[in-house]
C-alpha cells in the first residue's frame, strides 16, 4: 500500500496544482475535510475507494488517473498472486478495487478487478456524465446495477448500466471477483 499511497500523493498534488486549486478548495469540491486531502498528497493516508472517486470528480479526472502506475511493455496479473497489486478498499462495505489498466490519454476506459464478500452492498455515487460501467463476473454471485433494480450476476454473466447514475455493487457469496470496465464518452 505505500508504493500506492507515494503514487496517489503525487498524482493528487499533480492535478490540484493543475487545475489551479488550493487544498482548501479541492477538499470543499470533493466533500471531504481538508486534512484528508493534506494527508493524501502527504502520502500518509490510505484513501477508500469513495474518498478517491470524490477527489477525481471534482478534478474532473477518473479515478485511474489517480492511482494508475506506469505502463510496462508486458503485465500479468495472476488472481492467485495480488499482493503486489495495489488494491483500495471502500470505506463503506466489503469490496476493494485493484486497477489492472488505466485508459491511455487517446481511450477513455479503465479496467479493474472487484473482490467482494457479503455484507453491506458497495453504493456508488454517479461518476462523471458519459460513463458506462460493464461488469464481467468471474465467481460467486453479485446483485449489480441500479439500486431499484439489481441484476443478479453468476460466473460468466455480463452486464453493462449508467456509471453516471447511482449503482450497486453486492457480493452475495464469499470469494466473489468480477472484472470491471468503466468507459467514459
Amino acid at each position: 500500500m505505500a508504493d500506492l499511497r507515494t503514487r496517489i500523493a503525487h498524482a493528487l498534488r499533480r492535478e490540484r496544482e493543475a487545475a489551479g486549486l488550493s487544498v482548501s478548495e479541492l477538499a470543499r469540491r470533493a466533500g471531504v475535510s481538508k486534512a484528508t486531502v493534506s494527508q493524501l498528497e502527504g502520502g500518509a493516508a490510505n484513501p477508500s475507494v469513495e474518498t478517491l472517486w470524490a477527489l477525481g470528480d471534482a478534478l474532473s479526472i477518473p479515478f485511474a488517473d489517480l492511482v494508475d502506475q506506469p505502463v510496462e511493455e508486458s503485465r500479468l496479473v495472476r488472481i492467485t498472486d495480488l499482493a503486489g497489486v495495489p488494491q483500495v478498499p471502500s470505506s463503506d462495505a466489503p469490496y476493494s478495487a485493484t486497477l489492472l489498466s488505466a485508459s491511455p490519454p487517446s481511450a477513455r476506459r479503465d479496467l479493474y478487478l472487484i473482490q467482494a464478500e457479503p455484507g453491506e452492498p458497495r453504493r456508488s455515487l454517479p461518476h462523471r456524465g458519459g460513463t458506462t460501467e460493464h461488469v464481467v463476473l468471474v465467481a460467486g454471485s453479485a446483485l449489480v446495477g441500479t439500486p431499484d433494480a439489481p441484476e443478479r450476476l453468476s460466473p460468466g454473466d455480463y452486464l453493462s448500466y449508467r456509471g453516471d447514475a447511482p449503482h450497486v455493487f453486492e457480493a452475495l457469496e464469499p470469494g466473489t471477483v468480477a472484472v470491471l470496465v468503466s468507459e467514459q464518452r
